[in-house]
């Protein structure tokens, strides 16, 4: 065999291997360049038809969120078949969006996912309570019953209507758990510890406005996010510091404030918190009818005499002092005005039209006067 004959397979080899190789090369780019036509042209356009799947997606919008900032976590939960499709469709309408978590589901049309999250039905994690709101609902004598924030929350948890956190769930998490692990400020925690068993044991200590959440935790989860913010929200009105100068502590202001908001008229906030100051600091029963109605199932501006004389924790008819606990969510204005009372030496004071006119007194016989004008006008007749 010559020196040369043993070099050609080895030439062969190589030009078999590169031939391969290039082939190989071939097929890649093909392969590539499909795929990319694929990404552009097919899925970077994808549309999804109908309003989805049944298979329900919860999507979190921040405040200040857009439809641009959002448009990635649409995609990766199939929500939207591409992030083109939901900005095409934006141009043409683009919804105001509003921070909350948005029941969805998978595979919408571009269009049918804007028209949901410019949907306000399908807004959760949201809730919006008003000054003077109890934890619980509240049946009015003759009238309708008012939802409390338990409810209010609970509405607010419903992906669909099999995934609701009831009131009771809420309930059970905040007597089950402690109060430093709810998230009870620490002026707080003894009151709060004090009635174990009580799922009003919160009450005022979730400050009125409007509470976004995360709709997909538990209960327990949901409450100590929504009390922690309340605490920071109290906290900042200065209540720790003005204790000292009023003479309260920190938890009996957000008590005297609870009633400030359910007694008050608008405007004599500062007037109806000196009148708690004055009798308080005079060793007299508040004997208010909103401690009364505390503690009743179905409520009314004038109580009765029977329910004046029940003993109850909030009772100020049959106690001397405030309520145990607060009994309503006091506003800021509230809590402001027991902070910095109005001056003055009034002792009563009665609504005496229903314009809201109220009158403040000294003396006994002078409130007695302004109440049987109170009633003449009609403002405490009872309905019971």
């Amino acid at each position: 065999m010559s020196p040369t004959s043993s070099v050609k397979p080895k030439y062969r080899r190589r030009r078999q291997h590169a031939a391969a190789l290039a082939i190989a090369l071939v097929i890649l780019l093909v392969v590539c360049s499909g795929f990319v036509y694929y990404k552009r042209n097919v899925v970077g356009n994808r549309d999804f038809e109908g309003s989805g799947n049944g298979t329900t997606v919860m999507v979190r919008v921040e405040p200040g969120d857009s439809i641009s900032s959002i448009a990635s976590d649409l995609v990766d939960k199939k929500v939207v078949g591409s992030r083109r499709a939901l900005m095409n469709a934006a141009d043409k309408d683009q919804p105001n969006l509003q921070a909350g978590y948005y029941a969805m589901q998978e595979e919408m049309s571009a269009s049918s996912a804007l028209a949901a999250l410019g949907d306000e039905t399908r807004r959760r994690g949201v809730v919006d309570i008003p000054n003077g709101l109890t934890l619980d609902d509240v049946t009015v004598v003759n009238g309708e019953t008012r939802k409390g924030i338990y409810s209010l929350i609970s509405e607010q948890t419903c992906q669909d209507e099999h995934t609701c956190i009831s009131p009771d769930e809420l309930r059970e998490a905040v007597t089950s758990t402690s109060p430093e692990d709810l998230g009870v400020p620490s002026w707080a925690v003894q009151a709060v510890s004090a009635h174990d068993n009580d799922p009003r044991r919160i009450e005022g200590l979730i400050v009125p406005g409007i509470h976004l959440f995360d709709p997909t935790s538990d209960a327990k989860s949901i409450m100590t996010s929504i009390l922690k913010v309340s605490a920071e929200n109290i906290e900042k009105t200065g209540i720790q510091q003005a204790a000292a100068t009023v003479g309260l502590k920190p938890y009996e202001m957000l008590t005297a404030a609870s009633l400030v908001e359910r007694e008050a008229p608008e405007g004599d906030f500062d007037k109806v918190a000196r009148v708690i100051l004055n009798r308080l600091n005079e060793d007299m029963k508040l004997e208010f009818d909103s401690t009364v109605n505390y503690g009743l199932d179905a409520q009314e501006v004038a109580t009765t005499t029977a329910d004046r004389q029940r003993e109850t924790p909030w009772n100020t008819y049959a106690k001397k002092g405030l309520p145990d606990t607060p009994i309503a969510s006091p506003g800021i204005q509230a809590l402001h005005a027991i902070e910095n009372p109005a001056e003055g030496d009034w002792l009563y004071f009665v609504t005496i039209d229903k314009n809201g006119t109220t009158v403040f007194n000294r003396e006994f016989d002078d409130h007695q006067n302004a109440t049987a004008e109170s009633i003449r006008n009609g403002v405490l007749d009872s309905n019971r």
